[in-house]
């Protein structure tokens, strides 16, 4: 028997003396962490696969480069007991940490054990997610939490309560410092769901993976509502009901590698600046296209993303929360090899309008690429916010000055285009020149106002409408007369609210340009512990 046989068995004798040699210890060592790398048992691992799960290291293989990864404490062990602990002290305590590389860059990783107490956290499995968390802040590298784990571990009582707060501490002192991404491979529950929430990114896997505060059966007893895991909390509800998951895959190979993709886009921390790639898409690219994409007539609805793919560099992007509030796009893609982020109405889904959860979305985004050094382009095509009681009741006001308050408040380089309508106060808080974007541009379709030419009509000439003696064909005229006075596509640009008007095939060259000369911008935020934004 070794010396890890007999510590980790129960009712074992006396421990037997160690190697006396050098060679022996290190014999003692390899076969302790031999252990301590294959897990508690194969039949724990064949339940694992069984599941259609992988195992946290495997996860972790397929995450980082190859050959890359270092862990940090694979020997650590609990120290609880009762409730028959004392006789289960496996390796790791249900967690792997460490680091490693993805594409060549450094990247911390936690990843839950399921095979080990159901990756359930207890006081030393916390510590060393706290260790990892410390060191990626400190090293202002990127950190990867692999979440497969069934909650605090009751056995260690209030112990395991601290160690998540503990975890939130962290998440949130590195909020905005480090990138922060969430990728759900199992169950999250309880307060566990807690720091996902406060991660930028949210990765999870259909079937397999399900968060919420409440389970089903918690659900069914105090409301009599009786639902399934996944129609609470699944990969498909978070990603197009609640939004608390930005991307959802249908297997955790591809959601993985999906992972690796999106870290090629962030920057290692908020004092760096996104990798640049070279490209062979020329900056100077016509978009010819855009000329048929985008209908004159603003009551025909397109494909904004079309729009995206012909300017930004190889038709590519990643889109974010790409199913939920689809009215508004983001998304992150390259353009000239340096990263953008991109925010844009989509006139498929409500007419492009702005409600309360595209506000929200737009605004987290909008932060999001400001914490990072991601410059912004907003591209417009809007008629408003989302008139209704259930908008008002529910907070658009609160909801959408969340998005007016990340625009004002980021100092990122920032470019608004204005592509058909940009109407009322939704025109406003879409990064207007008035509330801080550093250029402003404009299709020859822009129509920049208050309100629709019709509605403007009906309000301001009501009278000479009513009185008339062919009211529709005052009305007829009455529009076109304020469409020729006050929305004609060069009104802004007479007015210095919008820098020039350009032609849409332009847009590629106009844009890469612009960011350019924008590269070098500075700008400080006055002096204060930190802003009161709505919630």
């Amino acid at each position: 028997m070794t010396v890890l046989e007999a510590a980790t068995t129960e009712g074992a004798g006396e421990v037997p003396s160690a190697p006396v040699d050098a060679r022996g210890r290190v014999a003692e060592l390899r076969d302790i962490k031999d252990r301590a790398r294959s897990g508690p048992s194969e039949k724990a691992t064949e339940a694992q696969h069984a599941k259609g799960k992988l195992t946290a290291r495997e996860r972790i293989e397929l995450l980082l480069d190859e050959g890359s990864f270092s862990e940090v404490e694979p020997l650590r062990r609990h120290r609880a007991t009762g409730f028959g602990l004392e006789a289960k002290k496996p390796y790791t305590d249900g967690v792997v940490t460490g680091w490693g590389t993805v594409h060549g860059r450094t990247v911390f990783v936690y990843a839950h054990d399921f095979r080990i107490f159901g990756g359930a956290l207890g006081e030393a499995h916390a510590q060393k997610i706290h260790k990892i968390m410390d060191m990626a802040i400190a090293a202002g590298a990127p950190l990867v939490s692999l979440n497969d784990g069934a909650g605090a571990r009751i056995q260690e009582g209030v112990t395991a309560l601290a160690g998540y707060g503990g975890i939130f501490q962290r998440n949130t002192r590195a909020s905005g410092v480090i990138p922060q991404i969430s990728v759900m491979l199992g169950p999250c529950a309880g307060g566990a769901a807690y720091s996902p929430a406060l991660t930028d990114f949210v990765f999870m896997v259909r079937e397999t993976s399900q968060m919420f505060i409440t389970g089903p059966d918690v659900v069914k007893a105090v409301t009599g509502e009786q639902i399934s895991q996944n129609g609470l909390g699944g990969a498909d509800v978070h990603a197009e009901v609640s939004g608390v998951c930005h991307f959802a895959y249908d297997d955790e190979q591809t959601c993985l590698e999906e992972v690796r993709y999106l870290l090629t886009l962030l920057p290692s921390n908020n004092r760096e600046t996104p990798p640049a790639v070279p490209t062979d898409d020329p900056v100077d690219r016509r978009a010819e296209a855009l000329l048929d994409l985008v209908p004159a007539d603003g009551n025909r609805p397109y494909d904004m993303r079309k729009v995206i793919e012909e300017i930004v560099d190889d038709a590519t992007f990643m889109e974010v929360h790409e199913r939920w509030a689809t009215n508004v796009i983001c998304a992150l893609a390259r353009m000239d090899g340096q990263v953008v982020g991109l925010i844009a109405n989509q006139p498929q889904s409500l007419a492009g309008v702005l409600d309360i959860e595209a506000s929200e979305k737009a605004a987290r985004f909008v932060q999001m690429c400001d914490a990072f050094n991601i410059p912004l382009i907003t591209l417009l095509d809007v008629p408003g916010f989302l008139p209704g009681v259930d908008q008002e009741h529910g907070g658009i006001i609160r909801h959408g000055a969340k998005l007016l308050y990340a625009y004002c408040n980021a100092t990122v380089p920032r470019i608004q285009l204005i592509l058909r309508k940009a109407y009322g106060g939704a025109y406003i808080v879409m990064d207007s020149r008035s509330v801080g974007a550093d250029l402003s541009y404009a299709w020859p379709t822009n129509e920049i106002a208050v309100m629709g030419a019709e509605g403007a009509a009906n309000v301001i000439f009501r009278r000479q409408i009513n009185a008339a003696d062919d009211p529709d064909a005052m009305r007829t005229r009455m529009v076109k007369e304020y469409k020729s006075e006050l929305m004609h596509p060069y009104y802004a640009a007479e007015r210095g609210l919008v820098d020039d008007v350009i032609d849409p095939a332009e847009t590629r060259e106009v844009l890469i340009r612009s960011l350019a000369m924008l590269r070098t911008k500075h700008a400080d935020l006055p002096s204060r512990k930190h802003g009161n934004p709505p919630m």
